[in-house]
């Protein structure tokens, strides 16, 4: 569980430091596992079995990466099985699968309902509106006007001929305005027939049949509400997701890791609706509070930052506001006329004293809510920028060090995945870490107990995580820099193995925690809160 009387009692410092790495592992007193039933915490190893213990609200949930042949051929196979059960083309089966969206299901039902409402629908017409005989020498084009053989026309379903050379301009110009050109009718004006991909293979160049390909293809990822596109930049992999709730973080092919239901990278432990707010609060007050504090102030009426662009201290809130007000003590202009004492009826020391207070608090405010902000924002920023100099590292030590330290050390490289596992396990960590930063920033205020209990357990996360790095950055140093093999490198092995497997096991059991809300904590509150005031008291006893 995550949360119990004792929970004080579970520090990461007291189990790392409190550990004899170079004994390894030992049954009886296991370093790195979990805790008993006795100390339960954080680092406790998942019991699916405990009606107590803390159960995620994202149940796992399967996807698949797919690459282009892989979509290629699901494509295929969908239409294949559409054609095969509704007993119709596989050029009406694409624009059938088309206009609903690649839903097989949908389209089965729909058909199975009404098959002659979707047929009207979608443009799928069983016979030909329009009969022109092949003995007809010369026909003239319902487009340019021209009279030309039989054989310079072509039509779609419905029969309406038209000459080759006004079917390309409309197919080609259609594929170079974009993927509307998936939805095409006849050009009949009256016509409603749909314009399938038979007709682009007959009549267009070498390079629309690529592009139309293409906006095929892509449909079937964009237009599927189980498929998407890996958001990393220069990726071309999907993935397919089963609908429902669950765990959302999905990794793709090119090792990025994102939501799969915002497409943002991987945000646990905070939710889409949270990660949407607090990137568009960063794009906002990042750049624009510091300037707002400094060269504005707030209208008395609607609370809105005005700037002063003019010389005359008469201020005019913009519409639907509308309040007029003196720039230098805020009052009403009402109260500014030759009536109430003229302009300068603001410029008494202690008038104006009065007048200012209200302002003074309310700017005081809101400079404490930018001060709130930028807290969490800059370690929020010092995460992302640690885990972008964890990543360099990892690449540097899979590209060079490793093969360094085999050399060095005489041993070999699958004797060394601990190293690029303890790297992995940072990169993650600093992910996480950094999102507890956005997740702290929207706890309420007015809840003491749990934020003081988030902000202990983000402390004892914070702390893990930086002995993990610095043993994996720092001290693995003087063995790829040492003259020969070292007799300290297992017992470096054992102690990077351990701060591994229970940092691991902490980040994963607090991120459970915060997305189940700390919930354990309202139920608990007079405990807990009791013992925050020591939360080591097991080191200084």
């Amino acid at each position: 569980m995550v949360l119990e009387d004792n929970v004080n009692s579970v520090s990461m410092e007291d189990d790392f430091d409190g550990c004899d790495y170079s004994d390894g592992y030992d049954d009886d007193d296991d370093c790195y596992g979990g805790y008993d039933d006795e100390d339960n915490g954080l680092l406790e190893d998942d019991d699916d079995n405990d009606p107590g213990s803390v159960v995620s609200r994202r149940p796992k949930q399967g996807y698949t990466v797919l690459k282009e042949a892989d979509i290629k051929q699901r494509q295929e196979d969908d239409i294949s099985k559409v054609s095969t059960v509704l007993s119709i083309s596989k050029v009406e089966a694409t624009i059938l699968l088309r206009r609903y969206n690649w839903n097989v299901n949908q389209v089965h039902e729909e058909w199975f309902a009404d098959e002659e409402r979707v047929r009207e629908s979608v443009g799928l017409l069983e016979k030909p509106v329009v009969e022109v005989s092949n003995a007809s020498k010369f026909i003239t084009c319902g487009i340019c006007f021209e009279s030309l053989p039989y054989d310079n026309f072509a039509s779609a379903s419905c029969g309406h001929p038209f000459c080759r050379d006004c079917w390309q301009g409309y197919l080609c110009t259609s594929i170079n305005d974009g993927p509307g050109c998936l939805l095409l009718r006849c050009p009949e004006p009256s016509c409603k027939a749909a314009v399938g991909p038979d007709m682009i293979d007959k009549l267009v160049t070498c390079e629309e049949k690529e592009k139309y390909s293409q906006f095929l293809l892509r449909s079937y990822i964009e237009d599927n509400r189980e498929t998407k596109w890996c958001p990393a930049a220069g990726c071309e992999n999907a993935v397919y997701f089963a609908a429902g709730g669950g765990d959302f973080d999905v990794t793709c092919l090119c090792s990025y890791r994102f939501c799969w239901n915002c497409t943002v990278e991987a945000h646990r432990p905070v939710d889409c609706d949270t990660v949407t707010k607090w990137m568009l609060k960063n794009s906002v007050d990042g750049e624009n509070m510091n300037w707002i504090l400094n060269n504005s102030k707030i209208c008395p009426k609607c609370k809105r930052p005005i700037e002063k662009n003019l010389g005359c201290m008469h201020m005019t809130c913009r519409p639907p506001c509308g309040y007029e007000f003196c720039w230098l003590c805020l009052g009403p202009w009402t109260e500014h006329d030759g009536n109430t004492g003229g302009f300068y009826s603001c410029n008494g020391y202690e008038d104006s004293k009065k007048k200012h207070l209200e302002t003074k608090i309310r700017r005081d405010m809101a400079k404490n809510s930018l001060e709130r902000y930028t807290h969490y924002y800059e370690r929020w920023a010092s995460n992302q920028s640690s885990r972008e100099k964890a990543l360099e590292d990892l690449h540097r030590m899979e590209s060079e060090l490793i093969e360094k330290l085999c050399n060095v050390q005489c041993t070999t490289k699958s004797l060394l995945k601990f190293i690029t596992e303890a790297w992995l396990q940072i990169v993650e960590c600093r992910r996480v870490l950094k999102w507890t930063y956005a997740y702290g920033y929207y706890l309420p205020e007015h809840e003491q107990t749990k934020t003081r209990f988030f902000e202990y357990l983000q402390g004892e996360a914070e702390a893990g995580l930086e002995r993990l790095h610095r043993c994996a950055e720092i001290e693995l140093d003087k063995f790829v820099t040492a003259d020969g093999p070292s007799s300290e490198f297992d017992d470096f092995r054992t102690k990077l193995t351990g701060l591994t497997s229970v940092t691991k096991t902490y980040f994963e059991n607090l991120v459970r925690a915060l997305e189940n809300g700390l919930e354990d904590v309202n139920s608990q509150e007079t405990t807990v809160g009791r013992k925050f005031s020591s939360p080591r008291s097991r080191r200084t006893e």
